[in-house]
């Protein structure tokens, strides 16, 4: 065990661990030069266009260093905050981090929260300035940010290039030198972490763990502690590119699994593996189920396609245990999904994923959050509100809870003042601003998830020049004045619209949503008010004008009351047609809401 080094790769998106990845990879010969390509170990299409991990990996490296072999466990990690239990989870199985900083941006919000957590598991830091090749980079200033976060010395900070392989080698001693090798006792009864699972289509789910305690053999009888259920070991061994069996596994190292799991949601991220026979004692702490932040409706553009979108909702979510969904139906919109999204990135991925992997055009609905409520009958029994129109009656509601974060945001100093404002209208509360040097601030806010949920992220880049990092994580729910706002078509409510809303923007939105709804749904032979509504009262109203045939064109002269007659004629007509007529709307009025500010 004294040979073996287990450690993460943590940075903000962009910061360049892929690419550092891959130039470990190629120093110590894991992968030979046919193998070699980009960003090697994210492995989707989705992941190399947007150059973002959307899925963490692990790889096992063998090193020669002053003539002892020493094998390396790398698990790379995904950057982006939507995923940040995974990360969690990875560095739970690591004694050890490189702490990766871009020397042309320097420090990043996710750098802070992800080193945050590398440092509340105890583990051991690297920090590595990358990019110090570029023209823009800024090594020595940088270097000081480094210093004065972490504490340590400015020799302990290794220059690095993911770009020209520059200092890996000096990358790899620190991993030798610096991080310490795994605890554990061989001979104590099974203990594993799960970090990650992965679907394969032939041969079910694969499991990835580290060993803390015991060691795992081909065959033995396993135990999954939170799902409770037992399985054989049919296959164990470690992970190289391919995989490669072995007979066992023991502490300290990390592998994968395969039991012919077929369905991904019995594998759980942090979940304990033990013997079935002779369980261990002690759960690995931290363990919780990934639960669901944002909320949206998928619903199929064709009303006959719902079979086929739900075979497909079904295939990703064998890869991805973290979307959650249910069959809900819409009158606007017909049979579709309600489904769980960890955040607005885990929605778009999900959405382009069943475009491409599977040639499937869906409309999403207006993302929203899940709240709490009480009615006034039973003030103690909280009901779920994923939907809006699961709020129960104004008149029956006691109180509603929404879900808040904390939410911290790293720009430059010029630009606080608009970031603040921009946090204020969206409800947030300031607890914290700290300067972390002269041109650099962190501000910490608390602030509802429903207000971040739409166009917070790009409102963010624009009010700060797009120097402006942020990062949040969940503090629970808070009471709050919340209205639901309906949006009546002709009288009639189009679900689909509803959105929950807080009382002092509700009269905003609703004004701003009938006026954008004018714009685009076409005339019709009758008038079409649009109404906002609160309840019953209504809170603003548009009305698209009909389209008209010029009846009077054959009076000219004569009395003005036969032009009158001839127009009352129409109006009766056009009155008689509103009570039967119905409204098409078009796609993009459901998106439309998301932009309401453009």
């Amino acid at each position: 065990m004294k040979n073996i080094r287990n450690f993460c790769i943590i940075a903000h998106i962009d910061h360049g661990k892929s690419t550092l990845a891959d130039r470990l990879l190629e120093h110590t010969k894991t992968i030979t030069e046919r193998e070699k390509q980009d960003q090697l170990l994210d492995s989707m299409d989705l992941e190399r266009e947007r150059g973002i991990t959307i899925k963490s990996h692990a790889i096992q490296m063998d090193y020669e260093y002053e003539g002892e072999a020493y094998v390396l466990n790398l698990i790379d990690t995904p950057g982006h905050v939507d995923f940040s239990y995974e990360v969690s989870r990875s560095i739970a199985a690591c004694e050890g981090a490189l702490l990766i900083v871009d020397a042309a941006q320097s420090i990043q919000a996710q750098t802070i929260s992800n080193l945050y957590l590398a440092l509340e598991n105890d583990l051991e830091i690297i920090p590595v300035l990358n990019k110090v090749d570029l023209p823009s980079a800024n090594p020595e200033e940088v270097t000081d940010d480094i210093v004065d976060l972490l504490g340590c010395d400015p020799e302990d900070v290794i220059h690095a290039s993911g770009k020209t392989g520059f200092g890996v080698e000096n990358i790899l001693k620190a991993i030798i030198e610096r991080v310490p090798a795994p605890k554990g006792n061989p001979d104590a009864p099974l203990q594993a972490l799960i970090f990650d699972s992965v679907y394969n289509s032939y041969r079910g789910v694969e499991t990835y763990f580290r060993v803390i305690n015991g060691s795992i053999q081909k065959g033995q009888k396993i135990k999954f502690i939170a799902t409770g259920k037992e399985y054989y070991a049919d296959e164990v061994g470690t992970l190289k590119l391919k995989q490669e069996p072995k007979k066992s596994i023991r502490a300290g190292d990390v592998g994968y699994l395969i039991t012919g799991i077929k369905a991904a949601s019995e594998v759980k991220v942090g979940d304990t593996i033990t013997d079935a026979l002779n369980p261990t004692k002690e759960i690995i702490e931290g363990f919780e189920d990934v639960k669901p932040m944002v909320f949206a409706g998928i619903y199929p553009v064709d009303t006959e396609d719902y079979e086929e979108l739900r075979a497909s909702m079904e295939k990703l979510q064998l890869n991805d245990a973290s979307l959650v969904f249910v069959p809900e139906s819409s009158a606007a919109l017909g049979f579709g999904f309600r489904c769980g999204f960890l955040g607005m990135l885990h929605l778009e991925i999900i959405q382009e994923r069943l475009e491409r992997e599977f040639d499937m055009t869906v409309i999403t609905t207006v993302p929203n959050v899940s709240y709490h409520a009480y009615t006034n009958k039973y003030p103690d029994t909280m009901i779920l509100v994923n939907n809006p129109s699961d709020l129960p009656e104004p008149s029956t509601l006691n109180r509603v809870e929404e879900p808040y974060i904390k939410a911290s945001i790293i720009t430059k100093s010029d630009f606080v003042g608009p970031v603040m404002s921009l946090c204020i209208d969206k409800r947030g509360e300031i607890t914290n601003q700290t300067y972390l040097t002269t041109e650099r601030v962190e501000l910490t806010f608390d602030m509802p998830l429903s207000e971040i949920v739409f166009d917070f992220y790009d409102r963010l880049k624009t009010v700060s020049k797009g120097y402006a990092s942020f990062d949040y994580h969940p503090i629970g729910f808070k009471q709050s004045k919340l209205v639901r706002v309906d949006i009546l078509l002709n009288g009639q409510p189009v679900d689909a619209l509803s959105a929950l809303l807080h009382e002092s923007s509700a009269y905003n939105v609703g004004k701003k949503m009938c006026e954008k709804l004018r714009q685009l749904i076409p005339r019709q032979q009758f008038d079409i008010p649009i109404q906002a509504a609160i309840g019953a009262k209504i809170i603003a109203r548009e009305t698209i004008k009909a389209l008209r045939k010029d009846v009077t064109a054959k009076c000219y002269g004569g009395d003005i009351s036969r032009k009158r007659k001839l127009l009352e004629k129409q109006k009766k007509g056009k009155k008689r047609m509103r009570l039967v007529g119905n409204v098409e709307i078009p796609q993009q009025a459901f998106m439309a809401v998301l932009k309401l500010n453009e």
